[in-house]
């Protein structure tokens, strides 16, 4: 019997790759986006492609009531949910805190703090059932604050706290809890923070080699496949040219 991982955010960056790796290995899984035609789009490409079953929800994590609605009524086969990938989040602006936009403040909260507990909250019975695992997708920004970072780096810090805290709370039932904490990956990430301006966002990653959101793929398809009794708490992980969120070497 196949098993079944869900995965928020999963119509493009991380959650896509993350999407074909376990596909690529016989995962059966329930992908999760705001973005109706992308996510579909993906969901066709992994089903034709692996041969594995799909299920399609719609909706945005932000949306506490449509969380619960979806994740809480999933049709009797897609209940035995092994593995809770708490992928979806974004970063919005890159401004001094006095500039900064209350608006890009709360939706960062909304998403990458509140969207997890939501989804997290509604996954745990049937991650209990199932001794299941989360694996939280962090940041470099949630070990260490850089400037004009603010309020992103705190939801990654809030997001490093909580998988703690939710190691410690579920350990009785036998639950394991990662947190993956990626450095620079080039994905549509920056594009998102700038707000469309593609020339901002190409300068975040010229000069080096980031990573690329299969690397984050294959760490979770590691951290997944450890022994049963073995959990993988915390991985923090960059390219090579950069030592943490604050230090990157660029070739001139």
């Amino acid at each position: 019997m196949s098993k079944i991982i869900l995965i928020t955010g999963a119509s493009s960056g991380f959650g896509k790759a993350i999407a074909e790796k376990f596909a690529a290995g016989g995962w059966n899984m329930i992908l999760t986006a705001r973005r109706k035609e992308k996510l579909e789009a993906v969901a066709l490409e992994i089903e034709k492609k692996y041969g594995v079953k799909t299920l399609s929800l719609v909706f945005d994590v932000q949306d506490k009531k449509a969380v619960f609605e979806n994740l809480t009524n999933l049709p009797s086969q897609w209940q035995a949910i092994d593995i809770l990938v708490n992928n979806a989040g974004l970063a919005l602006g890159r401004d001094s805190f006095e500039n900064a936009n209350m608006e890009d403040w709360e939706t960062m909260i909304d998403t990458n703090v509140k969207g997890l507990l939501y989804t997290s909250k509604a996954v745990l019975p049937y991650l209990i059932k199932q001794q299941g695992h989360i694996i939280n997708i962090g940041s470099t920004a949630g070990k260490e604050v850089y400037k004009d970072g603010n309020v992103y780096c705190a939801t990654k810090h809030a997001v490093d706290a909580i998988t703690k805290a939710q190691r410690i709370d579920l350990l009785q039932y036998k639950i394991k809890v990662t947190a993956i904490h990626p450095g620079a990956v080039e994905t549509d990430f920056s594009l998102v923070r700038f707000k469309g301006d593609a020339n901002k966002a190409a300068a975040v990653y010229a000069g080096y080699e980031p990573l690329k959101a299969e690397d984050i793929a294959d760490t979770a398809w590691y951290v997944a496949n450890v022994a049963k009794h073995v959990c993988i708490n915390d991985v923090i992980m960059t390219c090579v040219a950069q030592a943490n969120s604050v230090y990157l070497h660029k070739d001139a």
